[in-house]
C-alpha cells in the first residue's frame, strides 16, 4: 500500500482512540436496518485492529457503547449486546494468537448478566497477552468517569487514605477507568461529526484530533494510515514553543 510509505514508524501514536460514527447513517444509505450498519461496522472494528497491531500500537481505545445508547430503542440496543456477544466470542482465537489484551472501561455492571460473562472471560483469557492492549469503552460516559474518581478519591480521603494536599492530576489519574494506560495521542472520529461525545474528556487534554466524513463502515486500513500520516506531520508541543520542542 503506497501510503505506508509515509508512516514513520519511530513516531507511531502510543494509543488511538476512535469515535466510531455512522453506522445508522450507513445502512439508511443503503436502504438497510440499523442493526445491518452496525454488523457491517464490525468488519472495520477487526480491519483497524488488525491493522493497529501489524503497526505496533501499544493501545487502541474503541468507544463501544455509551451510557446516552441506553436510551436507544429497546430493540436496538439488545442487537447490539447480542453483536458485542458474538464479536467476543468470535474474536478470542484472534487475539490469543496476536497477543492482543482485552480490557473494558465504563459501567460494566450495567450490562446484562450473559454479556458481562462473557466479557469476564475474554478479559481473563486474553490478561496474559502483552502485544497490545484493545481497550472497549462500553457504557462509557466521560462526565461520569470523573464523577466516580472524584467520589473515590473523597472517599479514600475521609478514610485517612489520601491527604488533601496530596490529590493532584496524577494521582487523579489513578483514580480513572483509564488507570496504567497512557493517554490517548490521536483522537479518530467518523461520520463527519465534530465533537467528543462525552469520550475520555480527562484523557484527552493533548490528544490530536481526526475527522472525517467517512462513515464507520467504510472505514479501512488506508483510511487508519491516512489518520496517521496527518498525525505525525503535526507539532506536539504540549504548551512549550516550536523552539523548545525542538531542542527536546
Amino acid at each position: 500500500m503506497e501510503i505506508m510509505k509515509e508512516i514513520d514508524p519511530l513516531r507511531l501514536p502510543r494509543h488511538i482512540a476512535i469515535i466510531m460514527d455512522g453506522n445508522g447513517r450507513w445502512a439508511e444509505s443503503h436502504t438497510l436496518g440499523r442493526i445491518m450498519g452496525h454488523r457491517k461496522g464490525a468488519e472495520s472494528v477487526r480491519t483497524v485492529t488488525r491493522t493497529c497491531r501489524r503497526l505496533g500500537i501499544n493501545c487502541l481505545t474503541l468507544y463501544t457503547f455509551s451510557v446516552e445508547n441506553w436510551l436507544r430503542p429497546e430493540a436496538e440496543v439488545r442487537a447490539l449486546m447480542n453483536l458485542l456477544l458474538q464479536y467476543l466470542e468470535g474474536e478470542l482465537q484472534e487475539m490469543m494468537d496476536q497477543g492482543i489484551r482485552l480490557t473494558a472501561i465504563g459501567d460494566l455492571d450495567a450490562l446484562e448478566v450473559p454479556v458481562r460473562k462473557k466479557l469476564d472471560e475474554t478479559l481473563e483469557k486474553t490478561s496474559g497477552n502483552k502485544e497490545m492492549i484493545l481497550n472497549l469503552a462500553i457504557s462509557y460516559g466521560g462526565r461520569d468517569e470523573i464523577a466516580m474518581a472524584a467520589k473515590r478519591i473523597v472517599g479514600d480521603a475521609l478514610a485517612g487514605k489520601v491527604a488533601p494536599e496530596e490529590i493532584s492530576k496524577d494521582l487523579f489519574s489513578t483514580y480513572l477507568y483509564t488507570v496504567g494506560v497512557p493517554d490517548p495521542d490521536l483522537l479518530i472520529r467518523t461520520g463527519g461529526e465534530y465533537r467528543v461525545s462525552n469520550f475520555l474528556l480527562y484523557q484527552m487534554a493533548y490528544a490530536e484530533f481526526y475527522f472525517t466524513d467517512i462513515l464507520w463502515p467504510d472505514f479501512r486500513e488506508a483510511d487508519l494510515l491516512a489518520a496517521i500520516v496527518e498525525y505525525q506531520r503535526r507539532e506536539r508541543r504540549f504548551g512549550m514553543t516550536s523552539e523548545q520542542v525542538g531542542g527536546r
